[in-house]
């Protein structure tokens, strides 16, 4: 049997030893971003994502030993532990096969059969089976029993078939192969629930739908699960016709083979035959229905968090401003728009309310309130909440910004809200601004995450963020897990001054907690500023092997030692002070001296402690210490003129941010307080598989409007320039890219399985336009 580090190198294409390392430093307190940058050595470099997985399979061996060994145990208590059945046990690859081996072993509810052996009906089960020549009653009337009820040989009979139907169903290798056959064959269907048309109208493209069991993608697999718990619908798993009507039954002949039984009109056949059916619609059918819809479930939220995995690491490594004044502005009407400035550091300096909009309509004392409120703190950034009101309030601003040029270089950039109401009203919030109104908190949010997004979404639950799809639906045990991977590895990736930091960024500094980064904020506050990192070593509960884990993503900015500012761990220090004494060279001159460590020879300074891929680490680093990973700051510039849908033309060219990425597509923002969706076949002009390929959350792409629903608030776009945009008469929709295979799911226009008749000039994308937006709504 092999070991769990052999299963998981195998995985992971990589060697046994990289994987064991890799365990050992886990299993000893390391975290992946610590492995991942300071233990090359030892992994042979895996990298974060190898070590997340190899974390995640290595959780579900281990808790699939413990189950084996449970199993073995109590089959053994039984005395009913052969050497067969304890060599499958022990080769069992995974938890459903060992619960498959352990099932006629398995303490259970006095069943039927059980009821029927304490009658002693078990002989007579065994004598049909193994002679079917022999006639069932006259063999069932020896077997009647006053004591156990059995009056008749219809009840004997009735009792040695539930004996035979429960071994059978309970046969490890007839469940493998009906589950394996099931899953390449089913289809999954919905129907919708007796009169519940009108109150589930938003699942009516589910009131009639079929598709293979394997095949449904993730998004409309839990759309499904989300209309049967609100009872609109009732999914199940069905054979095509073809299969379900075939003589023999193909479920029911799988049956018959695991019991070597054939049907040749013998005595006992009709009898058995029957067992061999009710075993499959009885005892088989609904348990496997059960287990395969889970599957699909579990696959299904393993894909809608991996999306929203991948779309919050995309928003949480988006460029930073940087660290500049900035004017916050969260949009409103009747309540005005509340107005913030932060300093460079994210510091509250002033807060007040305007009121430009309707019904007060007070723009011009507006224009001069932010305007001296510009001009008294030099504010350089001006971030816009893309809310309500959001365009009138962007065009203020791009007022004030040509109103203060001669005086003041300032941008303009619209910010995405969400999760902003969930910090305003949080405890962290409320700690920090105990006396600030709710809405100012939600615009100082709105500010410091347009000056560094990742340093303000941390304080934000990321689920609160509004990236992922059907979120709510999936496990939320599993998608924190994940999501709380994705936040530790971008704030490592990044790293953080430890001296301005907040106590919820330390807290996703490997090695640190939420308790340990409050008292690094409470000592510094205290005593001042670190000037080194090893003064971190006096923090109340920051011991050695916290500080081996954090010290290296913790950054000291015009300290003590200039190598506390970069990435170079404090326990590879040597090795530059080596360098820089065989050079002959101030160790302050190595840093930034790009041609002088490009010939540096990295082999030069390894030892048995640090490795090449260690050294070679540390001169990259010594040439931009410090580096910033995140990409350049861009914004999108919406077009002037364009602020509702009313402003929308099909044809229009604009320019966007991508908000959110689903499997079906991507919305965009384009300024007019309604995303519009690029569909997965608008991406490209090629075919695309996954959109995460294409685009992510954050990205500035340039879009043409192809339709506008104005009374459901649907803008369709594409990014696929040369399209023409729907032709409403015609019914058309843009030509697919030359040479796009279809793939599983995608029809032709027109009626299908499990789909309605399109109406008339809607056409193929926008029908798929339609249907996205409705998961959209659902998310």
């Amino acid at each position: 049997m092999q070991s769990i580090e052999q299963i998981i190198a195998q995985e992971l294409n990589a060697q046994p030893r990289q994987v064991a390392a890799a365990v050992a430093l886990l299993d000893e307190g390391a975290t992946v971003p610590f492995i991942a940058r300071y233990r090359k050595e030892a992994t042979g470099g895996l990298d974060d994502t190898q070590l997340r997985n190899l974390e995640e399979r290595l959780r579900y061996l281990r808790e699939m030993e413990e189950r084996r060994d449970t199993i073995l145990k109590s089959i053994a208590e039984q005395d009913k532990l052969t050497p067969e059945l304890e060599k499958a046990i022990k080769e069992a690859d995974t938890k459903t096969r060992l619960e498959d081996l352990y099932l006629p072993y398995k303490p259970k509810r006095r069943t039927r059969a059980q009821i029927a052996r304490e009658a002693g009906l078990e002989p007579l089960a065994e004598a049909l089976l193994a002679d079917p020549t022999l006639n069932p009653e006259q063999e069932a009337a020896g077997y009647l029993n006053e004591e156990h009820k059995i009056a008749t040989a219809k009840d004997a009979l009735d009792g040695a078939k539930q004996i035979l139907m429960e071994r059978f169903a309970e046969d490890a290798e007839l469940l493998t192969r009906l589950r394996t056959w099931l899953w390449d064959n089913a289809h999954i269907q919905a129907r919708v629930a007796d009169g519940k048309e009108n109150d589930g109208a938003k699942f009516r493209d589910y009131f009639e739908h079929d598709e293979a069991l394997k095949a449904i993608p993730s998004h409309r697999a839990l759309a499904l699960f989300r209309g049967r718990n609100e009872s609109v619908l009732h999914v199940s798993m069905v054979l095509p016709e073809e299969l379900e009507n075939a003589e023999p039954h193909p479920c029911v002949s799988m049956v018959t083979q695991v019991a070597d039984w054939k049907d040749q009109g013998r005595a006992a056949d009709a009898w058995l035959g029957e067992v061999m059916r009710w075993t499959w619609k009885i005892k088989l059918n609904t348990h496997l229905e059960t287990e395969l819809l889970g599957r699909v479930r579990e696959l299904a939220e393993e894909e809608a968090i991996q999306v929203f995995a991948r779309n919050l690491k995309s928003l949480l490594m988006a460029s930073p401003a940087g660290p500049k004044a900035t004017m916050g502005l969260d949009p409103g009407l009747r309540t005005g728009v509340k107005v913030v400035v932060v300093d460079a550091t994210g510091k509250l300096l002033e807060h007040t309310t305007v009121f430009p909009h309707q019904p007060k309509n007070q723009w011009d004392q507006s224009q001069a309130t932010l305007a001296k409120l510009c001009v008294k703190h030099n504010v350089d950034l001006i971030a816009i909440g893309n809310g309500t009101a959001s365009r009138e309030t962007d065009k203020l601003a791009g007022e004030l910004v040509k109103a203060l040029r001669d005086k003041l270089t300032m941008q303009k950039i619209m910010v995405s809200e969400a999760g902003a109401s969930v910090y305003s009203a949080s405890e962290l919030a409320a700690r920090e601004f105990p006396d600030l109104d709710v809405s100012f908190r939600g615009a100082v949010s709105i500010a410091r995450r347009l000056q560094d997004p990742l340093a303000e979404l941390v304080k934000i639950d990321p689920k609160s963020i509004g990236v992922g799809q059907y979120q709510h639906d999936v496990s939320q045990v599993k998608m924190s897990r994940s999501l709380d991977a994705v936040v530790e590895d971008c704030v490592n990736a990044v790293g953080v001054d430890v001296n301005t930091a907040s106590a919820p960024l330390l807290a996703r500094i490997a090695g640190l907690n939420a308790t340990i980064a409050g008292n690094i904020v409470s000592f510094r506050e205290k005593n001042g500023a670190f000037n080194n990192r090893d003064a971190l070593k006096q923090v109340p509960r920051l011991g050695e092997k916290t500080f081996e884990q954090a010290a290296g993503f913790l950054r000291i900015m015009n300290g003590d030692n200039p190598l506390d500012a970069s990435s170079v761990h404090p326990e590879a220090y040597p090795v530059v002070e080596k360098i820089a004494e065989k050079h002959g060279r101030p160790l302050k001159d190595l840093i930034g001296d790009a041609p002088f460590l490009k010939s540096v020879k990295p082999a030069e300074f390894t030892d048995d402690t640090f490795g090449l891929p260690t050294v070679t680490d540390i001169l990259s680093e010594l040439e931009k210490p410090g580096r910033d990973p995140r990409p350049e700051f861009k914004a999108a510039e919406f077009k002037e003129g364009v602020e509702t849908l009313d402003d929308l033309k099909p044809g229009m060219m604009l320019e966007g941010a991508v908000t959110n990425v689903t499997n079906f597509g991507a919305f965009v923002d384009i300024g007019v307080h309604q995303d519009g969706l690029v569909h997965v076949s608008a991406l490209a002009d090629k075919f695309v598989e996954d959109p995460h390929d294409v685009v992510k959350p954050g990205d500035i792409v340039k879009v043409k409007v192809l339709e506008v629903d104005k009374p459901r608030k649907r803008i369709s776009l594409t990014m696929r320039l040369d399209d023409r945009h729907q032709e409403q008469a015609a019914g058309g929709a843009p030509a697919p890219a030359k040479g796009r295979p279809r793939k599983g799911g995608q029809r032709p226009a027109g009626k299908g399985r499990g789909q309605q008749a399109q109406p008339q000039g809607q056409g193929a994308l926008g029908a798929a336009f339609a249907k996205a937006f409705e998961q959209q709504k659902k998310r």
